[in-house]
């Protein structure tokens, strides 16, 4: 029934493009400004979707305007929202962006202080667990994903991470993932390495099909059976970082869906991800699959 099936985090995205980044009292003028649905998960389906893909969104939003711009953002997208919980008595995360024009680099805060509650491990849609060839976890929804992870295995679905800082459980969780997908950052705050050969290995050694790191501007490590790949980053005009690594996971995963090798998978994950960050905003840009293969061909 579903490609991919993803439980993590939501929230709607202010984005503010600024000449340079601030220092403390100074007042500033944004140079642009979008409002975009966010969260790692819900962006990552939304790129698989574009690609082609079918996939639904398990998550928790408020009962208030963000949620419902975030519900009609993902239902436009035609990411399947039906086992989406309405919290009554919340509101829908927030998260706020400063975006340095001079180099794409971001800061971001996330209003959780009202936000909905955690997704509850019954609150999980059995049948989109059991009808989906993947699911996609970012680990915060910690009960709920974990239970959601004991529903994947024993279905034969395989499992997804996108592991960017620790998270409860997570020993736990990494023991049961196929991917791993993970950020520079997450190999030295969690893995305490920051060599990525290591890193690899420690993430395929928990039992991972495949692992990835990803190294922002620098590229991309990926580790399976056959040995250790690097794949550089392209270069492009780069106005905003927001959501690289989110389209990253989701061009990642229609590469699975596809049986790609790792190689040609890390090249087209990392493509895809080039292209979002020409535009502002974590989804402005998210492209087709003509789009990145276009792309893929020009950069030949």
């Amino acid at each position: 029934m579903f490609d991919c099936v993803g439980i993590g985090i939501c929230a709607v995205d202010y984005i503010c493009l600024l000449s340079h980044y601030p220092v403390l009292d100074e007042k500033l003028d944004a140079q642009q400004f979008s409002f975009q649905g966010g969260g790692p998960i819900p962006t990552a389906l939304v790129t698989l979707a574009r690609l082609g893909a079918k996939t639904a969104y398990l998550g928790i939003v408020g009962h208030d305007d963000n949620g419902k711009f975030v519900l009609k953002q993902l239902e436009q997208e035609e990411v399947d929202i039906s086992a989406v919980i309405v919290d009554k008595n919340c509101a829908t995360n927030q998260a706020f962006i400063w975006i340095d024009n001079k180099s794409g680099k971001k800061t971001i805060v996330l209003n959780k202080n009202s936000a909905a509650a955690p997704l509850m491990p019954n609150e999980i849609s059995v049948t989109h667990i059991k009808s989906t060839k993947f699911l996609h976890i970012d680990g915060r929804e910690t009960e709920a994903t974990i239970t959601a992870i004991e529903m994947a295995k024993e279905a034969g679905v395989q499992v997804v991470l996108d592991a960017g800082s620790p998270r409860k459980e997570l020993n736990k969780i990494l023991s049961m993932v196929d991917y791993p997908v993970v950020s520079e950052s997450f190999c030295k705050s969690y893995l305490s390495t920051t060599s990525y050969e290591n890193a690899l290995e420690k993430l395929m050694d928990n039992g991972a099909r495949a692992a990835v790191i990803t190294c922002g501007a620098k590229g991309c490590y990926g580790a399976d059976e056959n040995g250790i790949l690097f794949q550089p980053s392209f270069e492009v005009d780069v106005i905003d970082t927001t959501g690289a690594g989110d389209v990253f996971h989701g061009a990642f995963i229609y590469g699975l869906i596809q049986n790609w090798e790792l190689a040609k998978n890390l090249e087209f994950s990392s493509a895809a991800a080039a292209i979002n960050c020409t535009y502002l905003g974590g989804r402005a840009g998210i492209p087709g699959l003509k789009k990145v293969n276009q792309f893929l061909e020009e950069r030949k």
